[in-house]
């Protein structure tokens, strides 16, 4: 593969090109992109406009780069979260009708959770979720489920640090995050007032898969008041609901 001068190979470029984009920030000009992937501005252009051709990127009538539809046509065809979306949707509708505020899914990325799935409703309590966004596993409800299952190497990593503090209720210290991840594990979800916005509740409870590996977290948010705890059981029967249908199909994501 082609290196520039660096030693950096063209696919790295391109890849920091991609992560100049974010949930937040959809269209870039290419001079902004430059500085955001660090490479020279030249250099940036003439990436950009081959991946435009390739239709990985694409340009606004003011001549803005946003992500290309190529881009999710081909990630999409193979994605290792696509059955466990389709399957989950059915499920995920039904819930959201009832709660009336935000139901996602969430699956374990490296050391974060990232959130395939998302629905919302109009007025509804201020969430920072996005799909194909991200949150610290320490700090979020589908993140604390995630890793109160996962492995005893992610766990000792996450508890070494540093644990981000997002309002006063964000759960900062190992030795707490330890005895919260026990909680999680003893009774089989976890509620997070504020643990994220001062506004919100969030709720988590884990989806397993055929072998009772924990392959997805589902999870609500709703306003952090008395009444958010009564949303469990319909978050409970949901994530029961999903994992028979994910028994059910022959194409279920598998155990890792």
């Amino acid at each position: 593969m082609a290196r520039s001068d660096s030693g950096e190979s063209v696919l790295e470029r391109a890849v920091r090109i991609f992560e100049a984009f974010t949930p937040e920030t959809t269209t870039l000009a290419v001079s902004e992109i430059a500085r955001r992937a660090g490479l020279p501005l030249a250099t940036a252009s003439r990436l950009v406009a081959e991946m435009v051709r390739h239709g990985l990127l694409a340009r606004d009538d003011d001549r803005r780069v946003r992500i290309g539809l190529r881009l999710w046509e081909l990630a999409s065809r193979a994605s290792p979260t696509l059955s466990l979306r389709e399957t989950a949707m059915p499920v995920m509708e039904q819930l959201q009708a009832s709660i009336g505020h935000h139901t996602q899914l969430g699956v374990l990325d490296g050391d974060e959770v990232l959130f395939v799935e998302r629905l919302s409703a109009e007025h509804a309590v201020i969430n920072y979720t996005r799909i194909a966004a991200r949150l610290p596993l320490h700090a979020s409800s589908s993140g604390l489920v995630l890793l109160a299952y996962g492995s005893t190497t992610l766990q000792e990593r996450v508890l070494a640090g540093p644990l981000p503090r997002y309002t006063p209720a964000t759960v900062t210290g190992a030795e707490e995050l330890r005895e919260l991840l026990a909680r999680v594990r003893r009774q089989g979800f976890v509620l997070c007032p504020g643990h994220i916005h001062a506004d919100a509740t969030g709720i988590a409870v884990p989806i397993r898969t055929a072998d009772r590996q924990v392959a997805a977290a589902v999870s609500v948010i709703v306003p952090n008041d008395e009444r958010a705890r009564a949303r469990l059981p319909a978050l409970t029967a949901a994530a029961r609901s999903i994992e028979r249908r994910l028994r059910d199909d022959p194409a279920a994501p598998p155990s890792e």
